[in-house]
């Protein structure tokens, strides 16, 4: 079993974009942060801590903010790089750099265990409007199965999915045209 501070370490840039991502969405629901720490060695390996948000959709997008930044970022980043890698064999070093950007990234989508019941019991509050709680309980199911299948290596396959799979799914499109 290798420790998660290791992970961490490798994934690091996927750390970073994670809590800035956390920070970003803090920004957009004018909720005040205290702290940030991008990047540390220990658990958590990042944070955000900010004030109580107020009202339940600031707390579930706040929650929710890494998995969209962090899948949509390492997409773009390592879209240009799959392409040749996995379709032409024709890879260069920073191809493949990109591509561990990308799934580094995209590993860190999944909010922890802890945001993940934080978002959870906002969607399950009495308070939040219907059209929300079915917009927003398939997403929270999969970032909770996400946060707990980190134990058994689900953040690495949806990263290498998110980089794998957009890409493939892109040229086999425009070969269609």
């Amino acid at each position: 079993m290798i420790p998660g501070e290791f992970i961490a370490l490798l994934t690091f840039p996927g750390v970073i974009v994670h809590e800035i991502a956390h920070q970003l969405f803090c920004r957009i629901c004018r909720v005040a942060v205290f702290d940030v720490c991008y990047f540390r060695w220990g658990n958590p390996a990042g944070y955000v801590i900010h004030e109580k948000p107020r009202t339940i959709n600031q707390q579930i997008l706040i929650g929710i903010g890494p998995f969209l930044v962090n899948t949509l970022f390492a997409a773009l980043i390592a879209f240009p790089a799959a392409i040749p890698v996995m379709d032409f064999d024709s890879g260069n070093f920073l191809d493949y750099l990109l591509m561990w950007l990308g799934v580094s990234i995209a590993m860190h989508a999944f909010p922890s265990t802890v945001d993940a019941n934080t978002i959870w019991q906002a969607v399950k509050n009495k308070q939040t409007p219907l059209l929300v709680k079915i917009l927003t309980a398939p997403l929270v199911g999969l970032i909770y199965l996400g946060a707990v299948g980190s134990m058994i290596w689900l953040d690495l396959f949806y990263g290498v999915g998110v980089i794998m799979l957009g890409p493939q799914i892109l040229v086999n499109v425009l070969a269609g045209l």
